[in-house]
């Protein structure tokens, strides 16, 4: 079975330097890898090749096949790491708390330690008012960017 840390490592090798960052790394024990990576601005398909190029070349089939498969985490998918937080800072989240609470509302202020969300709590007529929730990340049980249509 392929090393996934050898994986990762050839993964870091190949960012360091970008503003590009590993997502999630999955190795089956059937030798299929999965790399999910993004961007700050979002990942190209041409970036997507590029990273799966250079790790075909890192890895000698001859020694051991492999299926690779590298990709965008997808725009529905739950967060797995900070920098997707940072990367959807001021769109609109879906978020479920450590006790199973459902937030929506506005992605802000994301530091290293958590992040506010804004959200409108809804009062009786067109009595709406905004609300901002802080959030450290061992308090997030799941997050991901709402899809709005402008």
């Amino acid at each position: 079975m392929i090393d996934k840390n050898k994986i990762e490592k050839i993964v870091n090798e190949h960012i360091a330097g970008t503003d590009m960052f590993l997502v999630s790394l999955k190795v089956s024990t059937a030798n299929r890898i999965t790399v999910l990576a993004d961007t700050m601005k979002g990942i190209t398909i041409d970036e997507c090749a590029e990273l799966h190029r250079f790790l075909e070349k890192q890895l000698d089939r001859n020694t051991e096949d492999f299926e690779l498969q590298v990709s965008s985490p997808g725009l529905n998918a739950p967060f797995r790491v900070i920098q997707q937080y940072y990367r959807n800072e001021g769109n609109m989240i879906e978020l479920t708390d450590m006790n199973g609470e459902k937030f929506t509302g506005k992605l802000r202020n994301v530091t290293e330690g958590g992040f506010e969300l804004e959200t409108v709590i809804k009062g009786r007529g067109k009595n709406s008012r905004a609300e901002e929730i802080s959030f450290n990340y061992d308090q997030v049980k799941a997050a991901k960017a709402v899809l709005t249509i402008n």
